[in-house]
């Protein structure tokens, strides 16, 4: 594989997206991008707002690029605009017009979607519990909507994994 493939893993709060990309570039000896948000709100000492949405998404988007360069074959990305993109339209009802722009621009080989079928774990940024299902939908509906290439990533623990490793395999071979 002489080009690198950038997959996005996306889904709703608590569905093991970093933890499945950490699984993934460790099982194709690659990188991943973790996801900005986080370290982002952590450091933010305030209430997020919808400006901030536009900061994380602009950094994301650079640590992204930076893994790229030392990325082999695949790289993995905890998150992208997409989910940027669903919380600001739930939350403020509109997303940002250079968020808009750069996920016209910025293409993603593959998707996986993950499913809300492990437990919810709370913690501070962590929003929506009773919503997984709604997000879910609203993620699957996006993706059909724009003819991304996706697989749905079900399953606990090690099943979960093998989901994942089976629809790359099944998509890229």
């Amino acid at each position: 594989m002489s080009t690198l493939k950038r997959i996005a893993v996306i889904g709703p709060e608590s569905t093991g997206k970093s933890e499945l990309c950490r699984h993934l570039a460790f099982h194709y000896q690659t990188e991943w991008v973790s996801e900005f948000a986080r370290l982002y709100l952590n450091r933010l000492g305030r209430p997020y707002e919808q400006h901030d949405l536009k900061a994380i998404a602009e950094k994301q988007l650079q640590w992204e690029d930076e893994k790229a360069k030392c990325s082999k074959d695949y790289l993995f990305c905890d998150t992208n605009l997409i989910v940027i993109k669903i919380w600001s339209d739930h939350k403020y009802g509109n997303t940002d017009r250079w968020i808009e722009e750069q996920l016209a621009e910025r293409k993603y080989d593959y998707y996986l979607l993950n499913n809300i079928d492990i437990p919810w774990t709370p913690d501070t940024q962590r929003e929506h519990p009773a919503l997984r299902k709604h997000f879910f939908k609203i993620y699957e509906k996006y993706l059909k909507s724009h003819n991304h290439p996706y697989s749905i990533v079900s399953g606990i623990a090690d099943n979960r994994k093998k989901s994942a490793l089976n629809a790359l395999e099944t998509h890229f071979n």
